[in-house]
């Protein structure tokens, strides 16, 4: 279980050190697709990111609530790749007291103004809750990788902070 929880600290160090993941949906026909979003990172590993209820990942997961989620350092060598990989649940969340604390915090850490403040108030709220992660980092080796799995979703990073 220690050797769980540093791998799950190492994964939560990177995944605060980035800003954008790419949303992997599944359409009702059985096709999948795949969305960039800025994300933010909370309560252990899951994150966090607003969308238009329009968007086509968003009535994605209308039909279809389980998702996988990847976020890599952008780079040009091999040897630099770095990521993790997940797979999890997404659920809306309506609640009002987290949408403005999230809202705040999302809107600070992309420097979105009051502009933006306005879009988040018509948009969705998702949690991404993992419930299996991959970290990979080619600076080690070639291929080097880790695993954990996270039942129920997330509970064994809870206590995890960024």
């Amino acid at each position: 279980m220690d050797r769980d929880r540093k791998r799950l600290e190492v994964i939560a160090q990177f995944l605060h050190g980035e800003t954008t993941l790419a949303l992997a949906t599944v359409t009702r026909e059985g096709s999948a697709r795949v969305a960039p979003l800025f994300y933010l990172l909370q309560e252990g590993l899951n994150l966090y990111w607003f969308s238009s209820e329009s968007s086509e990942h968003s009535r994605n997961l209308e039909q279809n609530r389980p998702a996988a989620v990847s976020v890599y350092r952008h780079t040009a060598e091999w040897k630099q790749i770095r990521g993790v990989q997940m797979r999890g649940t997404v659920s809306a969340l309506p609640d009002r007291s987290v949408r403005s604390s999230i809202g705040k915090a999302y809107t600070e850490r992309f420097h979105l103004g009051k502009r933006f403040a306005a879009a988040i108030s018509t948009s969705i709220l998702y949690r991404f809750q993992p419930d299996w992660v991959r970290y990979i980092d080619n600076s080690r080796r070639l291929g080097y990788h880790f695993e954990v799995s996270l039942e129920p979703p997330c509970s064994a990073a809870s206590s995890i902070t960024p």
